[in-house]
Order: C-alpha cells, then structure tokens, then sequence
C-alpha cells in the first residue's frame, strides 16, 4: 500500500525531468513557472496517479504521468486568476503573479498555463484520448460555473445550504473529481468505477473546502500558512456564514452589524459569534457527512480492500488536516 505522499514525490520528480513550459518568451512562461514552484499539496495530480496505479499498475502509472502535470497545471492557472479576481498580495507565502509582475502578465501567463494544461491533458493513448479530453473539458467548465457562482454570492444577502454546497462542489470538488476519474480511465478501469471515483473526488472535495472555511477562521496563522480571518475580512460566504444566518434573529442581526466592521475588531467579533453560534461542531459533521458519502462511493468500486485503504488513509489525512 502506497501513500498519496509517495505519489507527490513522483508528481515533483516529473515537473524537473519533463520540461513542458518553454524558455521564450520569458515574460510569458517565467510567470508561469513561478506559479508552478511555489509548492502546495501537489493533491490533485497526486491523487490522479495513485487511481491509475490502483487500477492500473505500473501502466497505469505511466499513463497518467502527463495528466497529473495537466492537472496540476490547470490548478494552478485557476489560483493565478483567482488571485487577480481576488486581489490576493501573497499565496503560499510569495508574492502573487500580478504583485511580483503586473496584472496583464497574470491574465495571459494564466491563458498560457491553460494551453498547456491541456496539452499535457490530451498526451495519453488514443484509447482513452476522447473520454479523459471529455472529462477535463466538463470539469473546467464547472469549475469556472462555481467560481461564478462564488462571486454572484458576494453579492447577495441569503444562500441556501443546497446552494453553497453545489457552489463548492463544482469550484473544488469537480477537480477532485476528475483527477480520480481520469487516473481511473487511463488504468484501464470499467466505467462503473470511474463514475464511482469521480463521485469519491467529488464528496472530497466538498468536504475538503468546508474543512478548509473552517480553517480560514479557526486555524492556526503558523501552521495554515496564510493569515486567518481573511474570508471574513473579504465578505466571503463560506459554510460557517451560511450556517450562521440560519440561526436565532438575535444572531443573525448581530452578525450582520459584525460584517459591517473593518479590520482584526471584525475578525473577532464574527469569530466571536461563530463560536457562540457552535458553528465548528456543525463544520465537522458536515466534513464527516461528506466523507462518508465518499467513501461509500469507494466501497462499491472493484478494487481489492488492500487499494481502498489508500483512499481511506487520504480521507482521514484531508478532513482532520490543519493546514
């Protein structure tokens, strides 16, 4: 049984032996490249290989090497947009894209790192080229759905829980989705089992992000790796808020007043009130409502019990992280 942490190496040791992004135009691929190394969880890609190889073997490994760089590619193409959208000034501990060059740079060093994400996509056998091509289009699509949606809810007073969790199902989960449904068509498995993967990326991911909404606010500065509190300092509408304006109306005014403060005195008052609301003990039964929906999904695959643990271990290690 392999981790996804073995899987991560082998992502890091194809990125340095496989030159995809070319040298020139330096304005164009030195943005792109920058993005690239600034490190992060390498999941995605990691999780594409680890199907493969669990479906697959060593072939299957060998098959989804290009597609993990795609992946993980296009992942980043996503942060470098949204860190424009956003106006983000640092990820991952550096400065962004667009501070270190300019916004322009970003936009077009991101279209840059589309091409090739897709590029790196489509090199894989011809058998499996329409349906893994198919597959990377629609989750793109549904990623940019999500990140839509994600901005029309800035907007608005009232979301539904439905609402917010199929937000985050497209904007996160579909790219957890379909690294695992990819990883499980080019290890030659049968299409109930690469509907049942993408179903487990997908319940993943949504538990994942409410993980993540959680940690935006109650995590650890140091060990999170970025400041805490800056989706409430930035109006975000995250699981903890959609779950707050649920409650008493005493509740939900004073929540209301707290999100018209500025600064840490905001970022206290609204943790303040998440705390008395009990909103953590609602994020982790919802990270836990969703992993067992994902691991039901991967119950009812065809692998043999010892290639399930790997995924098992994944979930434990993703929904209890801190960082």
């Amino acid at each position: 049984m392999q981790k996804i942490s073995d899987y991560s190496l082998i992502v890091e040791s194809a990125f340095k032996n496989i030159r995809f992004i070319p040298a020139e135009p330096s304005g164009l691929y030195d943005p792109a490249v920058y993005a690239l190394g600034a490190g992060g969880k390498q999941l995605r890609p990691s999780l594409l290989l680890m199907t493969a190889d669990s479906f697959g073997g060593e072939k299957g490994v060998e098959n989804a090497i290009h597609p993990a760089l795609g992946i993980e590619t296009f992942h980043n193409f996503t942060l470098l947009h949204d860190d424009v959208m956003d106006n983000s000034d640092t990820r991952r501990g550096r400065p962004t894209v667009h501070v270190r060059w300019d916004v322009n740079t970003a936009i077009l060093s991101g279209d840059a790192m589309l091409t090739l994400a897709t590029r790196e996509i489509a090199f894989v056998p011809d058998t499996y080229l329409r349906r893994v091509l198919d597959v990377f289009n629609s989750m793109a699509l549904e990623v940019y759905e999500g990140q839509r949606f994600d901005m029309d809810f800035e907007e608005m007073s009232e979301i539904d829980e439905e609402a917010y969790i199929e937000m985050i199902r497209r904007k996160t989960g579909a790219l957890l989705g379909a690294s695992a449904e990819i990883g499980a068509i080019v290890g030659g498995a049968s299409g109930k089992d690469c509907v049942l993967m993408k179903e487990f990326g997908n319940m993943l991911g949504i538990a994942f992000q409410i993980q993540d909404d959680w940690l935006d606010t109650f995590g650890d500065a140091a060990t999170f790796g970025k400041p805490i509190g800056g989706d409430i300092l930035n109006d975000k509408k995250t699981y903890l808020w959609v779950q707050a304006m649920k409650g008493e109306s005493g509740d939900v005014e004073a929540l209301s007043a707290a999100m018209e403060l500025k600064g840490d005195v905001k970022i206290r008052t609204v943790t303040h009130l998440y705390e008395k609301m009990n909103l953590s003990e609602k994020c982790r039964k919802a990270v836990g409502h969703y992993s067992s929906k994902a691991l039901t999904a991967l119950k009812k695959t065809s692998l043999p019990e010892d290639r399930k643990e790997s995924f098992r271990l994944l979930v434990e290690k993703l929904t209890g992280r801190k960082k």
